[in-house]
């Protein structure tokens, strides 16, 4: 038996609408009849069936579909198994939307004009590539003037190749608008691409000192480094005790996968109530806090108040760091909101121990 799809649809119109609204589409798949499977641009074509207004791309098709990046050949089969039947549809930029899901993407090649006194024909056809990458970049969340991550990939491919202006294309995607060492890699892509490791060594690349006298960056790396443990011990010792019976408990795995599952179970078995909230796999900005500490606060904040707001009392922190993060910058992180976050963090060695206590 084929399912029936609940689709959320955005709609907008810049020359007739003040704001984006959305429009509700149920869709049974039972009664199309398609030669092939269900592609992504097919679900787009039904809906426009039974709302004319609804506008789409031609060509270079690319959307969300629950904050995923898809391309209009994606198989809808696949994205069902993944996401279920309850499916909101949305541009790849919001905020650049002209009619519906089409958006002026001058952006893009905006972003590759910084580079493009560096780059061959053959370059600016692997960056047209990268169109969804640029769109899929959780930075621009936080930051809509952000440069995008496509442009940082191609800098990485120019480099590595031996471009002999490696200083000067470095410099190119640094200092203007909100660039490189804004990037907190992570992408939202259906079919996820890791370049993590690349734009890690352009970061690399500009903060090596160019003498044997280290810069003020190194020095600050260092320095963050050496108080790393300490500060871990420190908040060890003066965290108040968490109960957790009886709560509505989150876990935030930040970048660590394979733990989920697991630790629901635990909270369960703890007389504590799960609470799912939609950035548990989200990183928060602990990379950024030497480069740039407002964003790195936003992104916490972010992340520490979809907890709150989705019924958590309890937050379980996964990576030590991240937890020790939260704990010495919680006021700095509620001053950047503007919002008081009553929400208890306990770490997730801590959380285990305390269940393995009350087990036995």
């Amino acid at each position: 038996m084929q399912p029936i799809l609940e689709i959320k649809a955005f709609f907008f119109n810049a020359e007739t609408d003040y704001l984006p609204y959305y429009k509700h589409f149920n869709i049974d798949l039972e009664k199309i009849d398609l030669a092939e499977e269900l592609k992504a641009k097919d679900l787009l074509a039904l809906i426009q069936k039974q709302n004319e207004n609804f506008s789409y791309p031609e060509e270079n098709l690319f959307f969300r579909i629950n904050d995923l990046i898809v391309d209009g050949e994606q198989n809808m089969n696949e994205v069902i198994e993944r996401l279920g039947t309850s499916l909101q549809i949305d541009p790849v930029n919001a905020y650049r939307s002209s009619n519906g899901l089409i958006i002026d993407d001058s952006d893009f090649m905006k972003s590759y004009e910084l580079l493009a006194p560096f780059a061959s024909d053959e370059d600016l056809e692997y960056y047209k590539t990268l169109y969804a990458l640029h769109y899929a970049s959780e930075t621009e969340n936080f930051d809509r003037t952000y440069i995008g991550d496509a442009i940082l990939v191609l800098a990485h491919k120019l480099i590595t190749a031996g471009s002999e202006e490696k200083e000067a294309i470095l410099e190119a995607i640094t200092y203007p608008y909100s660039s490189l060492l804004d990037s907190e890699y992570e992408n939202n892509l259906f079919h996820a691409q890791d370049h993590t490791a690349s734009i890690a060594e352009l970061k690399m690349m500009v903060k090596a000192p160019k003498s044997d006298t280290p810069s003020l960056m190194d020095k600050l790396a260092a320095r963050f480094a050496e108080k790393k443990d300490t500060l871990l011990k420190k908040e060890e010792k003066k965290d108040t005790v968490v109960t957790i019976e009886g709560k509505q408990i989150a876990y935030y795995a930040g970048a660590v996968t394979g733990k989920t599952a697991g630790m629901h179970e635990k909270i369960v078995q703890a007389d504590a109530k799960m609470i799912s909230f939609a950035r548990t796999n989200k990183l928060s900005g602990l990379s950024l806090l030497e480069d740039n500490k407002e964003l790195a606060h936003t992104k916490a904040a972010t992340t520490l108040l979809d907890a709150l707001d989705s019924g958590a009392q309890v937050l379980i922190v996964e990576e030590k760091e991240a937890y020790a993060m939260f704990k010495k910058h919680f006021s700095d992180i509620e001053k950047t909101i503007g919002r008081d976050i009553d929400l208890a963090l306990i770490s997730a060695e801590d959380f285990l121990v305390q269940t393995n206590t009350v087990t036995a």
